[in-house]
């Protein structure tokens, strides 16, 4: 370096260091065996400027080790309650994909002061989100969630299309289709399909109420059906869904998961139906979108689909980052981040409607009167 590089750079760095805030320190929570650390949670604060990344927790002490030495060398800790109070952390990644542990977590970090990036689903119940809701907003923190199929970019950008656009004329339904493998029915609900009823609120706002019926061997579910599963989200029940969502307007969606049904219907993700056309999410990691083009050839009517362009959409994309860059970003502008603990919590609380509509056979309301779980014993 020479001298008047250096000379440069140390005035820079000078005048820098005076204006510059100190870097948001961030941890991140696991735990090896139950739930790790989600879809590469433990990742999110890589490449961000203005964050530094300082220690892990993971009861699991293989676990632990292998992954603090992963990210790097980390301070770890067994306890992330020991971990809250000696770091005092700015931003926590709650990684577990076991929601049974995601109240008591989002809670602890929140109440020491940090924000939050968590898993999905958030919580088990719509009481357990309530607490969140409550909690966060007592300390005004930000908690995103990882449904982050509303913040990729095809989905974004689709979104502003229909609803500011007009692109496929008046939306009057939505038909969300679960991945309908072994998993299908309760199982298929929550892991997956509280992707989908998110993305149903983001394109039709606030449901009504839910009519559902859910089988299980080909006959009605009752309590006793009721199961946990290997990702422990809470109770689930059943091997077949089949779900109606009312929304203002007259608009309707549905949610269908039979493996029965896995060939003939159209593949996990979302259509959407309005009076001049057609759209549908293939969701994935990356999820894709295609419109539909329809052509009359003398009486016979053909159905193509194609790739939608976003870059047809004319309306300002508002919010283009990432879900972990967004939540950062609505953290430092004060606003409610686009993946929010609200759209997660509503997530939540559709799900639980649909066994409250089963188990009642009648409609269930929004919101839900009883906050806990519809399938646990009275």
């Amino acid at each position: 370096m020479n001298r008047r590089h250096f000379l440069a750079l140390s005035s820079a760095t000078l005048v820098s260091a005076a204006d510059a805030k100190a870097p948001l320190r961030a941890v991140v929570i696991g735990h090896t065996g139950r739930g790790d650390y989600g879809h590469g949670m433990e990742k999110i604060f890589e490449n961000r400027p203005g964050v530094q990344l300082v220690a892990l927790a993971d009861a699991d002490d293989a676990g632990r080790a292998k992954m603090a030495a992963a990210l790097g060398g980390l301070k770890a800790y067994a306890d992330y309650r020991e971990m809250l109070t000696q770091e005092r952390p700015d931003l926590v990644s709650v990684g577990m994909r076991h929601s049974d542990q995601h109240r008591d977590v989002i809670l602890a970090a929140i109440q020491s002061g940090a924000h939050v990036y968590a898993e999905k689903p958030i919580t088990r119940t719509p009481a357990e989100a309530d607490e969140l809701l409550a909690a966060a907003a007592a300390k005004n923190r930000k908690v995103a969630v990882a449904h982050n199929q509303r913040q990729m970019k095809y989905i974004r950008r689709l979104r502003d299309a229909v609803l500011q656009e007009g692109l496929l004329g008046e939306l009057k339904e939505l038909r969300a289709y679960g991945k309908q493998d072994q998993r299908a029915g309760g199982e298929d609900l929550m892991v997956l399909g509280s992707h989908l009823v998110d993305l149903v609120r983001m394109f039709a706002g606030d449901p009504e109420w839910c009519s559902a019926r859910v089988l299980a061997g080909g006959r009605d579910i009752t309590r006793a059906d009721a199961r946990l599963v290997k990702d422990d989200v809470g109770l689930v029940a059943g091997d077949e869904i089949f779900a109606t969502y009312a929304f203002p307007n007259g608009v309707n969606a549905t949610f269908t998961s039979s493996q029965k049904l896995r060939e003939t219907t159209g593949g996990w993700g979302l259509e959407l139906h309005g009076s001049k056309g057609v759209a549908r999410i293939i969701s994935d990691l990356a999820p894709n979108v295609f419109l539909r083009r329809t052509e009359m050839k003398g009486n016979v009517r053909t159905h193509t689909w194609e790739p939608f362009d976003p870059a047809t959409v004319k309306v300002e994309d508002k919010h283009p980052l990432d879900p972990a860059g967004d939540w950062l970003d609505a953290i430092a502008a004060n606003r409610e981040p686009e993946c929010s603990l609200k759209n997660a919590a509503w997530a939540v609380e559709m799900v639980c409607a649909v066994y409250a509509s089963a188990l009642s056979g009648q409609r269930a309301a929004f919101p839900l009167k009883e906050r806990g779980h519809p399938l646990e014993k009275a």
